[in-house]
């Protein structure tokens, strides 16, 4: 595995983990080829430029551990010199306030795939805490118009159920759920329903499935055998062709207030607990665990290499284009 260009494609759909060189050196020694890095999750037009400067100096500053990707040509090429590529991501379109213009800014910056909303109401539409969810506004079908066009792949993980709904029928590219668990594994707004997994399927899209204990049945508890049952239930729902995993690593640092109220400050929407990922994968540098504990599972070859990248880097191409 530590041979990325011809070793397993090893993707991971979310990572919020604290950039530090010890973090590359984990994702190396994980044999990870690609993750989707969130940059942005509250903040505004120019918070959000600051977190995007301060990724392009760790890009220069550990180049040769890391190198920031903008399409699966740059992840083969990234392959080939053994580094990791890291595509910057937003968990929010926050970042962008009222200026649809600001998306082409933010795409020739790197910022390739973005969240329409994170759990709450912004301009776009509705996220999965908020009460009443009015589904995409109007300004967020321009949104989408323009992420089609610029080909920023959507992401509608923590988005309002009605608002997912409306923008996977109006969006003319695929979209995906980067980092959810099953609602019928354990009941929770961030958990999505059969019904609503084999809609963005159906549509083209992918599901990438999340080990963060909130949103797994066993909590802090859960095994790693207890993910691949939950990875298993999706893929017993949607098929193995539109699935691969988004951890959605919080290594460096804990969850916050910020995360977990509304703007990052005001009401409270989720009390987090006791925050344990699975034992045998709780750092970018266990990637590896997952392929004995799905052979042990009878998984064949194939299976493990599409669900471990390959699923991920087709998908990508179909909406990137290269």
């Amino acid at each position: 595995m530590s041979d990325r260009s011809d070793g397993l494609a090893v993707v991971d759909g979310l990572i919020v983990s604290g950039w530090n060189r010890q973090l590359f050196e984990d994702m190396q020694r994980g044999g990870l080829t690609l993750a989707n890095c969130t940059c942005s999750i509250w903040e505004n037009f120019r918070d959000s430029m600051a977190w995007v400067a301060q990724c392009k100096t760790f890009f220069e500053d550990n180049s040769d551990l890391i190198v920031q990707v903008y399409s699966v040509r740059d992840v083969e090429n990234a392959r080939k010199s053994r580094r990791v590529g890291i595509v910057l991501g937003w968990q929010n379109t926050s970042g962008i306030e009222d200026q649809i213009p600001f998306l082409r800014l933010f795409s020739e910056l790197g910022v390739r795939i973005m969240q329409l909303t994170y759990n709450t109401q912004n301009l776009v539409g509705s996220g999965c805490y908020e009460r009443h969810d009015g589904g995409l506004s109007d300004f967020g079908k321009e949104v989408i118009d323009e992420m089609n066009r610029l080909r920023i792949l959507i992401d509608l993980s923590h988005v309002g159920e009605r608002t997912a709904d409306d923008a996977l029928k109006y969006s003319k590219q695929p979209v995906c759920y980067s980092h959810v668990a099953p609602a019928a594994l354990k009941s929770h707004p961030r958990c999505k329903t059969d019904d609503q997994l084999r809609s963005i399927a159906k549509g083209g899209g992918f599901v990438g499935v999340t080990c963060f204990p909130s949103f797994l049945a066993q909590g802090s508890n859960a095994t790693l055998d207890d993910y691949l049952g939950v990875v298993e239930y999706v893929m017993s729902v949607i098929g193995e062709e539109r699935i691969g995993f988004g951890t959605d690593f919080a290594q460096n640092i804990k969850p916050v207030d910020y995360w977990s109220r509304d703007k990052g400050y005001a009401r409270q929407l989720i009390e987090f607990g006791t925050v344990i990922f699975p034992a045998g994968l709780r750092t970018c540098a266990d990637y590896p665990n997952l392929i004995p504990a799905m052979e042990n599972r009878g998984w064949k070859p194939n299976r493990i290499e599409r669900f471990m990248g390959e699923n991920w880097l087709t998908f990508l191409r179909d909406v990137w284009g290269n």
